[in-house]
């Protein structure tokens, strides 16, 4: 099992050392749902804008955690704490207080927006915003097809946004909506700027996609270094390379994932 338990406000406490929240509350998300996770002091928190390289560093991170478990890591293992469409958040929260390894999680919430406590590890991924926006485009397509099946099967869901515009609108709609806006999320650079403010903190690493994609191995070993997991050489090659995009994609399939989940993972488009 990991540390005791951080008791969130589901049990009627703030968690202890927690930073000032921010509530945001979207279509998509909602960061109320925080409120359902009680918090273990050995948990780990991936935090990201999306389609930044969220997946893969959940991935290395869960290698590392498990020892090289044959499954993908993130929506069964690692849920995105926020998101409507994961769920009522009391099954979140149930199967993570379930789970005896040590726990990874997900949010795409700007860090005053994110639960905080000292000894919770906290990993915050960036990447290329040019690329960010084209491979955005693409998921946000598919999560809401998945809130329009969600509806018309009955489950309880936020309405689905009207249909998507081209990429070309949907870019300079990205580029230029406002930071305060009360139905998205905070921009990309409000989100990338929260994170990066903090990164003299000892449990906050901040990673970068194009360093992830051009030496994997040398950034699960610093990964599993700010981690303090011992990480045997012999073992590396596998763990990196289940954290490779066709493995992920086999794995995927027949999963929780859509169809189209994991994109083209390059940069420079």
């Amino acid at each position: 099992m990991g540390d005791a338990p951080v008791e969130g406000k589901a049990a009627g406490a703030a968690p202890s050392g927690a930073a000032p929240r921010r509530a945001i509350r979207t279509p998509m998300s909602d960061t109320d749902r925080w409120d359902y996770v009680k918090l273990r002091g050995d948990d780990i928190i991936v935090a990201s804008w999306a389609k930044t390289g969220t997946t893969l560093t959940q991935q290395m991170v869960y290698q590392l955690v498990t020892g090289g478990a044959d499954e993908v890591a993130a929506v069964e293992a690692s849920p995105w704490i926020e998101r409507r469409a994961g769920g009522p958040p009391e099954a979140i929260g149930a199967m993570l207080e379930a789970q005896t390894h040590r726990r990874v999680m997900k949010t795409h919430s700007p860090f005053e927006a994110t639960p905080f406590v000292d000894t919770i590890k906290y990993i915050y991924v960036g990447r290329d915003g040019r690329d960010v926006a084209w491979s955005l485009h693409n998921h946000v397509l598919l999560e809401v097809e998945q809130l329009k099946a969600m509806q018309a099967a009955g489950q309880a869901a936020p309405p689905p946004d009207a249909e998507l515009p081209d990429v070309r609108t949907f870019y300079l709609h990205w580029l230029q909506a406002p930071d305060d806006a009360p139905d998205q999320e905070p921009s990309f650079w409000v989100n990338a700027q929260s994170w990066w403010n903090q990164r003299h903190r000892p449990n906050v690493l901040l990673l970068h996609y194009a360093r992830l994609i051009a030496d994997l191995p040398s950034e699960m070993r610093r990964l599993a270094a700010f981690l303090d997991i011992p990480l045997d050489e012999a073992r590396l090659p596998s763990l990196v390379e289940r954290c490779g995009l066709d493995y992920m994609r086999r794995r995927a399939a027949g999963s929780r994932f859509p169809p189209g989940f994991f994109n083209k993972g390059t940069n420079g488009r």
